[in-house]
């Protein structure tokens, strides 16, 4: 099976990444923790930022990856939530190019069973401007910290410890 977290060097870098995971909670545990702007930064394990928020911008500080900009596009509880954001060192979220992270919570078990299903889409990476390489990197890097990500939640929905099985497309 072909490693989804490398693209092949010939084909262009996509315009997004799309990633799914089973998590047995409810949908309001799920869209407590995915409503926290800038909860996904981090490196696969859940810390407290340092959040600001000025207007319709909000400023996240990470204490590893830096400072952050987001935007709250759509907050529709407790199924969906969607982020305008920009990474550090960038530049400000309203004077470049950035990308667009969607939360979306789908019931996926019955009225006995509480599961449901996370899905993560970005959007942006082919209108970032940045050179190609970097481009692909950072979608490379992105796919792979989705993956993480959506454990991280999936453990904090579960309140249980972390597994570490593959997020489910």
């Amino acid at each position: 099976m072909a490693d989804e977290s490398v693209l092949p060097a010939d084909s262009p870098v996509p315009d997004e990444i799309v990633r799914s995971v089973l998590i047995h909670a409810n949908a309001e545990r799920v869209f407590a923790i995915v409503r926290e702007p800038g909860w996904f930064i981090n490196d696969g394990e859940y810390r407290e930022h340092t959040i600001t928020r000025n207007g319709p911008l909000t400023e996240v500080v990470d204490p590893v990856h830096g400072r952050f900009q987001l935007s709250i596009e759509a907050h529709e509880p407790p199924n969906r939530i969607f982020f305008r954001w920009l990474g550090g060192g960038l530049g400000e979220i309203s004077d470049a190019p950035n990308n667009t992270v969607e939360f979306v919570i789908d019931p996926a078990g019955t009225a006995k069973r509480n599961l449901v299903r996370l899905t993560v889409r970005e959007r942006g990476f082919a209108k970032l401007g940045l050179d190609e390489s970097v481009r692909r990197r950072n979608y490379e890097e992105n796919l792979y910290g989705w993956e993480q990500q959506l454990g991280v939640a999936r453990e904090l929905a579960e309140g249980g410890p972390r597994t570490e099985a593959a997020p489910e497309e």
